[in-house]
């Protein structure tokens, strides 16, 4: 698998903001042609699945597919543990397993390596210890106490640090909002496989929408935090301020790759939620409705109890009078 230096985007042609569904898929099966904004789908009319050429479509082309590793079967199996652990969910989405709507797709996601060098200045602080006097009245004297406080001296700080960051992953997509894809991880990103079309066939392959040079921006963010832990433990001491970072980024590579992801969607009380379920990890990441009734009957026993507890007490207490 390649990563491909950022410096060759420039020469990469930015992708003519086409419609979606500009896709057109001529079916193997029964010829029919289908509009797609898909990489990959499958017929409407036969289920004949549809593989688009990435190449001719794409400014940039998958390098790598985490191809699915949890089918359909398993993905039930997975969603039916998560609806049973929970407990506040309302008896119906213990049926939901049956009048869910299952989708496989592959989710674009960018990855970036990077070498980084980080210039920080800040400030070490050095508790120390200092005997301080004060006065309290005791029966109706004054006395003279004295007492331990722990002070902080600051003393300037600033160094050089320097890190290597490997597959930070960014989603590609904005079809899924990023909290949810990122309650997904971690991803066992070392069993992807360069990429090949065949992994595609019967799963729907959404297309990128966020340009690597954003997602390049997005794994900087990323890095921050990383970075910013970095420059605090160099500074060493009791207590650390962190005052500038400058960064500057090497060796900077991407590749496109693709994620697996179950889509469940399933009705509760006239409303649409949406689980997804990581097809290597058998994660299981959604939305569950609560039910007011189960709430209020726990509230209700929890009440009972602390009034059983309190009972007990007085009883206790009258007898020893």
């Amino acid at each position: 698998m390649t990563e491909h230096p950022i410096g060759e985007l420039a020469a990469l042609p930015r992708r003519a903001a086409v419609p979606a569904g500009m896709k057109v898929f001529t079916c193997p099966g029964c010829h029919a042609v289908t509009e797609s904004d898909s990489l990959s789908d499958k017929c409407q009319f036969c289920a004949t699945p549809l593989v688009a050429d990435a190449a001719a479509m794409e400014r940039v082309v998958p390098e790598a597919v985490l191809p699915f590793g949890i089918g359909r079967e398993q993905a039930r199996e997975e969603l039916r543990k998560w609806t049973k652990s929970r407990w506040f969910a309302p008896s119906s989405l213990k049926k939901v397993t049956e009048a869910e709507t299952f989708r496989g797709s592959y989710l674009p996601h960018w990855t970036y390596d990077a070498d980084t060098v980080t210039e920080y200045t800040g400030e070490r602080g050095e508790h120390y210890w200092e005997t301080e006097t004060y006065t309290e009245t005791v029966d109706g004297e004054t006395v003279e106490r004295t007492r331990q406080v722990q002070r902080t001296a600051w003393y300037p700080a600033s160094g050089t640090v320097g890190r290597f960051f490997d597959d930070v992953l960014v989603p590609g997509s904005t079809s899924v909002p990023e909290q949810q894809l990122d309650k997904l991880t971690p991803w066992p990103l070392p069993e992807a496989v360069p990429y090949q079309e065949e992994y595609l066939a019967g799963f729907r392959t959404v297309r990128y929408d966020v340009e690597p040079e954003d997602g390049l921006e997005s794994a900087k963010r990323r890095m921050a935090p990383v970075i910013r832990a970095d420059c605090t433990s160099d500074i060493g001491g009791d207590e650390q301020r962190v005052h500038s970072m400058s960064t500057s980024y090497s060796d900077v590579t991407y590749k496109l790759l693709l994620l697996p992801v179950w889509f469940l969607t399933y009705l509760h009380a006239g409303k649409a939620w949406q689980v997804m379920v990581n097809a290597r990890t058998g994660e299981v990441i959604g939305e569950r409705p609560y039910s007011p009734l189960k709430i209020a009957v726990a509230c209700l026993a929890a009440a009972l109890v602390v009034a059983a507890v309190v009972l007990v007490v007085m009883m206790n207490k009258s007898h020893h009078h």
